[in-house]
Order: structure tokens, then C-alpha cells, then sequence
């Protein structure tokens, strides 16, 4: 049976001498893998140049209930990216955000508002003319939101950030795995900014470097076997 839904794209791999699968996020369906047969040859329907990271889609798709490969019958980019190909900061950091995505949604059933946060998100960063340096940070904190461990913001007596219960506290943990000032103050501003602030938000790039740092690590503590992150290294190398 044919459904329409749309998709955010995770990972593609290449299968056999001219197809792939590729592993999408999808709105209606959760997390679901697709062989695309010809999608390597020059003239395919459905092209790898629409199967990139975190490339956003309108999909017709053929769908069998526990059925480890599915199949799409149609597959359009939508909305077509303006800038994030060409802009060597958005590309990379989408690079990042995607890794993160893909070892966080190993097993992701349908979920309408993550699935509205990431395609919205990852949008309005297209449309941008410049990225803000902060945005990896604030994405990560807030799509802690809709994966369930999510700080609440501090209050006043509250200066350390404990990784581990994902809570900030009066006194200092006795593990070491714990923020304090001015990163806790920092993480506070992130967790209140909106999109639109984040223009404004000001945090030094060593105190970014060590906050990205501290957030993976927050990531690692909250999921299981999330398993080492790569793309960061490079992503540091080109924001400043």
C-alpha cells in the first residue's frame, strides 16, 4: 500500500553495483530503511543528490509492517536547500547534527513534534544568511526536549550542572561528571534562548568548544550505546 509522508535522511549506503539504502526519518512511520534500486546511476528517478544528510523530503513510500528494507515509489526534495550545500559552516555543522541524529534515533517510532522540531529546525537554518556560532548547542539542548532528558532551567541557588541526573544543583556531585561557572550559567542561556536569539547570545569560543564537549558527553550518559562522535573535531576547525 502507498502512504505519503515526509523525511529527513540519516545515512546512505551504498548496496550493490548502482543502488543504496538509505536510512530515513519519516513522519509518519518513525525510523524506516529504503533500498532505492539505480539511485547511483547517472539518470535514476530518485538520485543520490537528494539522499544526503539531513536532506529533507516529500516521499510516496510502499510500507510493510516489520519488514527490515521498505521501498520508495517517489521522492522529492522539499523544501530544495538555498544555502546549506554551498555555505562551508552550514554544511558542516549539519554534518555534526546529523552524526548526532543517527546515533540517537537507532529505534525511533513515529513521533509527530521531534519529527516537526528537526525538519523545522534544520529549515530555518537554511534560510539564514550567516550561522549563528551557537546554533549546534542550542539544537542539541533542545532536541534533548523531545528525546526526554531535558534539563529544566536553574534557579538563582543553583550553580553546578550535574551531567549525569540531567539536573542542576545547589551543591557540588560527588562524580566528576558536573558543570560549573560560568558553563552553567552559559548552558542556562542556551536552555532560555529562542531562534531568534541566538544572534545575540554571546559565549566565547574556548567556553563553546567546552560546552560542545560537556553536551556530548550529556548525550552519552542519556542514551545507550550511542558510541563515539567524529564530526565534531572538524566542526570545531571551522566555526570560530
Amino acid at each position: 500500500m502507498l502512504h505519503k509522508t515526509r523525511g529527513i535522511v540519516l545515512k546512505s549506503t551504498n548496496y550493490s553495483e548502482s543502488s543504496v539504502v538509505v536510512q530515513v526519518f519519516t513522519e509518519k512511520f518513525g525510523l524506516q530503511s529504503y533500498i532505492v534500486n539505480g539511485a547511483r546511476k547517472p539518470k535514476s528517478r530518485i538520485g543520490t543528490s537528494i539522499l544526503q544528510p539531513l536532506h529533507l523530503l516529500d516521499m510516496v513510500v510502499y510500507h510493510r509492517e516489520n519488514a527490515s528494507l521498505q521501498r520508495i515509489a517517489e521522492a522529492r526534495q522539499q523544501p530544495i536547500f538555498q544555502t546549506i550545500p554551498y555555505d562551508i559552516v552550514k554544511s558542516t555543522v549539519v554534518l555534526f547534527l546529523n552524526e548526532m541524529l543517527y546515533k540517537s534515533l537507532r529505534q525511533q517510532a513515529a513521533d509527530s513534534p521531534l519529527f516537526d522540531y528537526v525538519f523545522n529546525a534544520i529549515s530555518w537554518l537554511d534560510t539564514l544568511e550567516r550561522t549563528p556560532p551557537h546554533f549546534h548547542l542550542f539544537f542539541l539542548l533542545r532536541l534533548s526536549k523531545y528525546l526526554g532528558f531535558n534539563p529544566a532551567l536553574p534557579k538563582p541557588d543553583q550553580p553546578y550542572f550535574d551531567l549525569k541526573d540531567g539536573v542542576f544543583c545547589r551543591s557540588l556531585p560527588t562524580h566528576a561528571l558536573v558543570l560549573q561557572q560560568p558553563h552553567t550559567a552559559q548552558l542556562a542561556e542556551l536552555l532560555a534562548c529562542s531562534f531568534d536569539g541566538l544572534a545575540a547570545l554571546r559565549i566565547p569560543l574556548a567556553d563553546r568548544r567546552f560546552l560542545l564537549d560537556k553536551i556530548i558527553d550529556f548525550y552519552r550518559l542519556h542514551i545507550d550505546h550511542m558510541g563515539e562522535i567524529k564530526s565534531h573535531q572538524v566542526l570545531e576547525e571551522v566555526l570560530d
